[in-house]
């Protein structure tokens, strides 16, 4: 029996056979592992026999201090309570997709005469039809694109809209009908919308077939420069037709082929709706305790389609791996769906096609994901010897501060492991209270924000503090660690060189200027974070100075006051609406007459 703290021998004798969920914890009261079974002791007791365990498996039971359980009334049952607390407990030995807040969407209002076309995510309050969701947001964008080129609808804003005194670019290029400026009448718009919606319920061929009808109806009337533009559409649709749909292929299916190396997973989902294919996204996942194809995708679907309300269930699911045991999960999908779900491996004609298409993009993808994962491992590597440290670093944060003579000044802080980045780590922080243009006053309260932060467990302590700045900065940066009594963490200053080339910095490990390569993969990785946390923070630092100086600016124009400022921004959405709004517009704002629109643009755009 494996060597553990935890008495199972105990715990099995009184373990009830009935289906349910079983979790596994540490010494910590963290989080193991989350199962489901049909018969909760058979399953359970698998972890704690002699012989025939993967390694990783072997490892997770060693760390078990106890194990808590719930029945269900079925299998079906236990596998929806599962992928809840997984969802809920994130245990690092089960697999985890990242939990998307909210899936895309396409939007049609309907609240104006002229509906906008959008791109929408989260809950679907606005009245309106919403189309998805979608795989991506780039899949979304690529239909919004679509969808102008062929029925011309709008996509801007309400008071873009409605403050339009000619029409704007997107008329120019032939991707908007302009109905601001009255350009086309309320019921061709209408008709326009209703053949999109036809359009994105997967109705191209519908959609065609009136196409047809109004150009040949055009040219009867003699219009036709209308004509032509029907002629033009039609053209578009079929060379959409050309490249997304498939001849005999109809239906809604999702498609994932699995591909394993290096001790990493990739499973490339191919996502069709009505025949045509919306687009595709690759998943990377650890396969922590060795399942095989069939065990790993069914895990994955479980969790791919009940982590989220929005998810939608299409009538076929194709897979390259299918495990014999999936009665419970294609139970649980009819279930979600309230219908018949298909879910099978072997296919033929397109979906055979699409199933080898799955395959390869899975393992093409995986082995670009393992050579950038490679390359970034090497460069950690190298850093450490180029340092000088004990131990491999597996974690770095660098700071940079932005702001213009000493205005909107941000600091930013951006954070990488052995993987890459760690976007959703990144911070940024507002610096106020400190004597304008003062970069040692902000690095320091920067500092001292986050790591007070870090002392209570917010987040996880780098082992590499990495300081856009010179030797002055670093022991702002070492008197900052030393007040916090953090000891723990090295600290790495980058200063530009003399002739503020990249790749002739000078480096400082505490207050010791050492020498590192710039063309080393050290100094690539090095270069990379101190680009990546100058670029985080002069975007943070634009966008507060745009605010700021709108809003201030308006505070100096005399006859416009709490009221006013209040109304403008109400009417236009924001600052940047503001400043991008002529003159006309400005006085189409209640309260605001031409003379005040006028010294509000003159201000703004001096």
């Amino acid at each position: 029996m494996v060597d553990s703290v935890f008495d199972a021998e105990h715990f099995l004798k009184n373990l009830t056979r009935k289906p349910g969920v079983y979790r596994m914890f540490d010494a910590q009261g963290k989080v193991l592992y989350v199962g489901k079974a049909r018969n909760l002791k058979n399953r359970v007791a698998s972890y704690f026999r002699a012989s025939g365990l993967a390694t990783k498996t072997m490892a997770m039971v060693a760390k078990i201090h106890h194990i808590e359980t719930t029945v269900t009334k079925s299998e079906t049952e236990a596998l929806l309570l599962e992928q809840n607390l997984i969802k809920n407990d994130r245990p690092p030995y089960n697999i985890l997709l990242r939990d998307d807040k909210s899936y895309p969407f396409v939007h049609i209002s309907t609240q104006s005469t002229f509906p906008r076309l959008a791109f929408h995510r989260g809950l679907q309050k606005g009245a309106g039809k919403y189309f998805g969701p979608f795989p991506s947001a780039a899949a979304v964008r690529d239909s919004l694109n679509v969808l102008q080129k062929l029925f011309l609808l709008r996509q801007c804003d309400e008071s873009y809209f409605k403050n339009r005194s000619r029409p704007c670019l997107q008329h120019q290029i032939r991707r908007c009908s302009a109905p601001c400026v009255g350009l086309v009448s309320a019921e061709d718009y209408a008709d326009d919308v209703a053949l999109a919606i036809l359009f994105l319920q997967g109705k191209s061929i519908d959609v065609l077939e009136q196409f047809k009808v109004k150009m040949d109806a055009a040219a009867s009337a003699l219009d036709y420069e209308k004509a032509a533009k029907y002629r033009d559409q039609i053209l578009q649709l079929r060379k959409l037709q050309e490249r997304q749909y498939v001849h005999g292929a109809a239906g809604d299916v999702d498609v994932f082929g699995f591909a394993e190396e290096g001790g990493q997973n990739c499973v490339q989902g191919i996502f069709v709706r009505a025949g045509r294919v919306l687009g595709q996204r690759a998943y990377y996942n650890k396969n922590d305790l060795s399942l095989n194809p069939g065990e790993f995708l069914q895990a994955f679907l479980a969790q791919y389609y009940f982590a989220s309300v929005q998810r939608e269930i299409p009538k076929s699911i194709v897979v390259s791996d299918l495990s014999t045991d999936h009665a419970a999960l294609l139970q649980a999908l009819n279930d979600k769906a309230e219908r018949g779900v298909q879910l099978s491996q072997d296919v033929r004609g397109q979906r055979a096609r699409w199933l080898s298409l799955a395959r390869d993009n899975a393992k093409l993808n995986l082995r670009s994901y393992l050579a950038d994962k490679s390359q970034m491992l090497a460069r950690f590597q190298n850093l450490q010897d180029a340092v000088g440290l004990d131990e491999m670093p597996q974690r770095l944060e660098c700071f940079d501060i932005s702001h213009t003579m000493g205005e909107a000044t941000v600091a930013s802080c951006v954070v990488f492991d052995t993987n890459g980045p760690l976007n959703a780590e990144y911070r940024r922080f507002n610096i106020d209270g400190i004597q304008a243009g003062d970069d040692y006053a902000a690095m320091e309260q920067a500092l001292r924000r986050r790591y007070t932060r870090l002392i209570k467990g917010e987040a996880v302590m780098p082992d590499l503090l990495v300081i856009d700045g010179g030797l002055g900065q670093v022991r702002r940066a070492l008197s900052v660690l030393r007040d916090l009594q953090i000891d723990s963490v090295k600290t790495l200053g980058i200063a530009k060189g003399v002739e503020r080339i990249s790749g002739e910095e000078r480096y400082f490990l505490g207050e010791t200027e050492i020498i590192i390569d710039g063309r080393s993969e050290a100094g690539h990785l090095l270069q990379h974070i101190r680009d990546e946390a100058h670029r985080f923070a002069i975007t943070g630092h634009r966008a507060r100075r745009s605010k700021k100086r709108t809003q201030s600016e308006l505070e100096e124009i005399q006859g416009v006051g709490p009221k006013r400022r209040r109304q403008l921004l109400v009417h236009f959405g924001s600052p940047a609406g503001i400043r991008g709004a002529s003159a006309e517009e400005l006085a189409k704002v209640p309260g605001i007459s031409g003379t005040i629109a006028q010294q509000i643009y003159d201000t703004l755009h001096e």
